[in-house]
């Protein structure tokens, strides 16, 4: 049995995109978890739903490559010296020839985010804006459906003598200037790296959902590690303190005691746990991506933590793809999902042989046998 709720990818292509040059993941479950060796591109899969989920937009690929430190030196309008991010490192191999070509989506084609080098037309071409002194001849474009936007990469594209850092008023203009339509609409997707959240992002993931039975979705995921131990937890602060701001940070009410205390004083795990759980309840009808998921989780609790991601998502209706290095991550993943039969849960081992990487699916039921046999599958 399946899930009803309707996957946004119920499977996977990526061609030409950063470390990737050919990826066909051939089924996708409610939740998916990739295993492999380091640098065999299982956080690239994960970047690559990331530009999936946001249709290419420009603000999530200039975040994607800061999150990366992927940059490179250009002079600002003024002919000052700054870096801004390298949309080279986007393409496999870094190429940006004029026939340099990105695609993500479904093994179904009209169901493919498409970024590519191209020549712009005669009336983009004539564009000039005041604060430059050259006309672009080249473009980036970002593709889906019937959809196209010009990015404002194009200013520095053609010849890398012209690398210009724009401040944010041009980028705007010249995205209002080139695209005559509105990007399509974006899938609600949450990421998490392997490090834990800091205070600011997990004070805008409460703030949604204080009030509300998410709430107490990730209160039962901090009891995973304390049992009933817990007795609430909150967001508390933003305020002086001694002649200083003190910013929000998340506290925790243990049953038997008299106040709160800091959830950081109960270890990276509770942190790590109350994360995760506000993350999904945040990513509601989208995707979830957790990077080394079995980070700061103790093997004991592996089983109940994948059941709280798989039974989490399909109440939220979330798409969660997960990477991880872990035995006991694997082993609990496979128990967890052969448990839940109406949830699907699919493990996908990545490799490399002469240079192809390969995706290699375990169903449920080789999953229940690795499992209680110990199959090493990562």
């Amino acid at each position: 049995m399946t899930d009803t709720n309707e996957l946004h990818l119920s499977d996977l292509t990526i061609q030409g995109f950063r470390g990737i040059d050919k990826l066909s993941i051939p089924r996708l479950g409610r939740v998916t978890l990739l295993a492999g060796m380091n640098s065999v591109g299982k956080t690239t899969v994960l970047d690559a739903v990331r530009v999936y989920a946001a249709r290419g937009h420009y603000d999530a690929l200039k975040s994607l490559l800061e999150d990366h430190e992927e940059f490179t030196d250009a002079n600002d309008e003024d002919g000052e010296s700054r870096l801004l991010p390298n949309l080279e490192a986007l393409f496999h191999g870094r190429n940006v020839s004029q026939n340099a070509w990105v695609s993500i989506g479904a093994n179904d084609i009209e169901d493919r985010l498409t970024i590519m080098t191209t020549a712009l037309s005669d009336e983009q071409a004539n564009y000039h804006d005041p604060m430059l002194d050259f006309v672009p001849a080249e473009a980036v474009k970002a593709v889906y459906g019937n959809n196209e936007q010009i990015l404002p990469w194009t200013f520095f594209l053609n010849d890398p003598s012209t690398r210009i850092g724009l401040r944010p008023a041009t980028v705007r203009r010249a995205l209002r200037r080139f695209n005559k339509e509105e990007p399509p609409p974006t899938i609600n997707c949450e990421s998490l790296g392997p490090a834990l959240l800091n205070n600011d992002d997990l004070s805008r993931y409460w703030d949604n959902v204080a009030l509300t039975d998410d709430k107490d979705a990730a209160l039962h995921a901090l009891r995973l590690t304390f049992d009933s131990g817990i007795d609430d937890a909150a967001m508390i602060g933003d305020h002086q303190s001694g002649g200083r701001k003190v910013g929000r940070r998340a506290m925790v009410k243990l049953k038997g005691d008299s106040g709160p205390v800091p959830l950081k004083s109960l270890g990276d795990g509770a942190l790590r746990l109350f994360g995760i759980a506000l993350a999904l309840a945040n990513s509601r009808n989208g995707f979830m991506l957790i990077d080394e998921a079995e980070n700061g989780i103790h093997h004991s609790i592996q089983r109940d933590y994948w059941r709280m991601v798989l039974q989490t998502a399909h109440e939220n209706n979330v798409q969660v793809l997960a990477t991880t290095h872990s035995w006991d991550c694997v082993t609990g993943f496979a128990q967890a999902a052969t448990e839940l039969e109406d949830i699907e849960g699919v493990l996908v081992r990545l490799s490399r042989s002469n240079g192809e990487l390969r995706a290699i699916e375990y169903p449920e039921e080789e999953l229940a046998i690795a499992a209680e046999q110990g199959i090493e599958v990562r």
